[in-house]
């Protein structure tokens, strides 16, 4: 299997070109979505980080619909899949099925190959059918009967589940777990946003006439704007500190993996494109790190006879861990004064230019 390269990507968007670009997807998403523009910003960085996401709430508060509304603001191949607990791998992966007419078998592709695919209530398959989902989420490939079959760039997988109700889920092993590269949750919207919802949402569901304003050649050129976004060594030093510290925290017996790093880091170089720089800053990753790390890890049963869930051990080694010394921009967890840039006006995490 041949590895995607830049060209087949398509070249980077000019900054200007990328503001725009991903500005209307999110202005796309927000008229169906009110009030969550963190939460929506973050679901398109992770597409951008060519990530997948898992979306955790409770029922009633956006799920689907954020899913939904994504896929349909970039016109390109989306199938939903409903997981249920009779449902089978092929029913995901596809199968092959014998042509009486050829007197052989010929592949019939499952719901995976697509885009995007929103996985509803993923904790309600059974972990055989769960399982079908780690090839393709971690290599962009499905093997059925020995034979690979590459997906379409970009892909992404959307999955929704309820923590709530229990009863006849199969909980998300670690190593399926390990392959989103962030969870989120939608949250109850504000009283205004709420209120504005009824007012849109009351009569026509705004979803049927979503449109899209992207289309996959697009989306392949954000991406490789995003792989362009220069990361300084002592960032990528702060993201190895930060992701070690989940490893030796007292109250965790698993921390992160190294592809919680790798992802980490892609995140935040889908964030800073967002947020219109061509640099990474330590903000962008202690902004990143709950949705990433979080449910990687697995506290100890001391942590959970304290109820203390893995976002706040997260959040607390952010504002234990000891950042960058010489810094330009001031985070919310950053307590020291800030550091000036060098005598050119330039922070030390931005490319040199020749």
């Amino acid at each position: 299997m041949t590895q995607q390269t830049w060209d087949e990507l398509g070249g980077a968007l000019q900054p200007d070109e990328f503001r725009t670009a991903s500005e209307a997807v999110v202005a796309n998403i927000e008229q169906v979505i009110e009030g969550k523009t963190a939460t929506v910003r973050l679901a398109l960085a992770v597409l951008l980080a060519e990530g997948h996401l898992l979306i955790e709430d409770v029922p009633g508060v956006g799920k689907t619909k954020l899913a939904k509304a994504l896929a349909r603001s970039i016109d390109c191949s989306v199938r939903r899949i409903q997981f249920t607990p009779d449902l089978l791998p092929s029913d995901v992966t596809g199968v092959s099925v014998y042509n009486q007419e050829t007197h052989d078998f010929e592949f019939k592709p499952g719901a995976v190959f697509a885009n995007l695919v929103v996985g509803d209530e993923i904790n309600r398959a059974s972990p055989k059918t769960q399982s079908a989902l780690l090839e393709c989420m971690e290599e962009r490939q499905v093997t059925v009967d020995g034979v690979t079959y590459e997906l379409q760039t970009p892909f992404m997988v959307i999955a929704t589940q309820n923590p709530i109700e229990m009863e006849g889920t199969y909980p998300l092993p670690e190593a399926q777990r390990d392959r989103f590269t962030a969870r989120i949750a939608m949250g109850y919207p504000d009283a205004g946003s709420e209120l504005a919802m009824l007012d849109g949402h009351g009569g026509v569901d705004p979803l049927r006439a979503l449109q899209p304003v992207a289309d996959a050649a697009t989306v392949r050129r954000l991406i490789a704007t995003v792989r362009d976004i220069h990361v300084a060594d002592a960032v990528k030093q702060y993201a190895v500190d930060l992701v070690t510290a989940t490893r030796e925290a007292p109250d965790l017996r698993l921390g992160a993996s190294p592809r919680a790093t790798l992802q980490l880091l892609r995140t935040a170089r889908a964030v800073a494109a967002l947020e219109g720089r061509d640099y990474v800053l330590p903000d962008d990753l202690q902004s990143l790190a709950v949705p990433v790390l979080a449910h990687r890890v697995i506290p100890t049963a001391d942590a959970q006879l304290a109820r203390r869930t893995t976002d706040a051990v997260v959040a607390d080694l952010v504002h234990r861990l000891p950042l960058p010394h010489e810094r330009q921009q001031r985070s919310q967890y950053d307590t020291r004064p800030a550091t000036p840039p060098d005598g050119k006006g330039r922070s030390q995490y931005e490319p040199r230019r020749r």
